[in-house]
């Protein structure tokens, strides 16, 4: 069995002028406060954070393939096998998303967003492959993220 889907990167928020306004405002705030405190090298990093951060937030999400079948998950050009796959859940309220804790030091557990219909068929298939099956919630640094507008 294959199942196969595609949703953006990321959820689109559209950022006003006041955001930029204030992330420039607060940006050269915190350099002004480095600068006269002579730590010129956070001064620098705040700066860079800024541009960085105005440039991520005009930046369009991307369309992303994924395809969950008998031998693992595939996410565009990334295959994860279900042996690195310690345990999932499927949630449908508010949002339905799939979550995977994988069997890795950086970013061991991601957020899917699936399709609602899909949702049980998902949860057939990585049960039948074994894979635990364990309540997970998303991440409080994805709600303050969400709280921002990122």
């Amino acid at each position: 069995m294959t199942i196969e889907w595609q949703a953006l990167e990321h959820e689109e928020v559209e950022h006003t002028t006041d955001w930029f306004w204030a992330l420039g405002i607060i940006v050269v705030a915190s350099s002004v406060t480095a600068i006269i405190f002579s730590n010129y090298f956070f001064a620098f990093i705040l700066i860079l954070s800024g541009v960085m951060l105005g440039f991520f937030a005009t930046k369009k999400p991307d369309m992303v393939t994924y395809e969950l079948n008998d031998k693992g998950l595939k996410i565009n050009n990334q295959f994860y096998p279900y042996k690195n796959i310690k345990s999932f859940w499927v949630q449908t309220e508010p949002k339905p998303t799939l979550f995977l804790k994988l069997d890795r030091f950086y970013m061991p557990m991601i957020s899917i967003p699936i399709e609602e219909q899909a949702a049980e068929e998902m949860k057939d298939l990585l049960l039948e492959k074994e894979v635990i099956e364990e309540e997970m919630k998303e991440h409080v640094s994805e709600k303050i993220m969400n709280t921002l507008g990122f």
